[in-house]
């Protein structure tokens, strides 16, 4: 579900789980082991890309909503742990954002250094609130870190799904390109922080995100026990159920 491609001192790690590289407990664990098995093969630099049109869908939610509460419980810690391995990484991380990328792809994105998306009829976005989720702490710190606080409370409290143009307005992505650059360009932004002194660079680099490791300051067994109470109240779960009949329909 991962394809590694190095180019030089980068490593990109590609999420291959058709159609829509949704985020399931096997892809979630495929990714954070490419992302330790790159840093101990001592890659400069990551970038995580998918496929033309799409970066993620998210979490998988027909997938999850068959779940018990035990392995819900599961999945969840294993999202914010794949989150904290992405935002608090030992090297860069780029987002190469090849297409839509909703809730659980904006959330990997907002915890890069650096974000590349595909200009076209693409939404970006953590579209929490829509389907009955509150948006957790510690990903709206790391949304504050990346478009500043009033941003953040206009994208997150609508739980708003925006463009291109609008999410380089607002600082949600770095840099908007045609699709066939976005991956190119990502790895040459990556290579130009590998190109710089290793220590001053790293160095500054995790005095600039200690915001972004004290956000995991609050993933705690409490903040999971009430994600996943939301996650089986009657409300989320016919929003969920609404959607995942939709995302049904799409797919045949």
């Amino acid at each position: 579900m991962i394809v590694s491609v190095d180019h030089g001192g980068v490593r990109e790690l590609r999420l291959a789980r058709p159609p829509v590289n949704a985020l399931n407990p096997a892809l979630m664990t495929a990714l954070r082991d490419a992302l330790r098995a790159a840093v101990s093969a001592g890659c400069g630099a990551i970038v995580i890309s998918g496929a033309p049109g799409r970066f993620s869908g998210g979490l998988d939610v027909p997938e999850l909503l068959r779940l018990e509460r035990s392995d819900i419980r599961a999945t969840w810690e294993l999202f914010f742990a794949l989150l904290k391995d992405v935002a608090c990484a030992p090297v860069p991380i780029v987002a190469a954002l090849t297409g839509h990328s909703p809730a659980g792809g904006t959330v990997l994105a907002i915890g890069a250094d650096y974000r590349v998306l595909a200009e076209g009829p693409y939404l970006v976005g953590l579209n929490e609130v829509q389907v009955g989720l509150p948006l957790p702490e510690v990903i709206h710190r790391l949304l504050v870190h990346v478009v500043g606080a009033r941003q953040a409370e206009r994208l997150a409290v609508a739980g708003l799904l925006v463009e291109p143009a609008e999410a380089l307005r607002v600082g949600l992505v770095d840099e908007v390109l045609a699709l066939d650059e976005v991956i190119p360009r990502a790895v040459g932004w990556a290579k130009v922080l590998v190109g710089r002194p290793a220590a001053a660079m790293s160095d500054t680099r995790h005095l600039a995100r200690r915001d972004v490791r004290g956000a995991f300051d609050g993933v705690t067994p409490r903040l999971i026990d009430e994600i996943v109470e939301q996650w089986f109240s009657a409300e989320t779960r016919a929003v969920m159920q609404g959607l995942a009949a939709k995302l049904g329909k799409l797919g045949k």
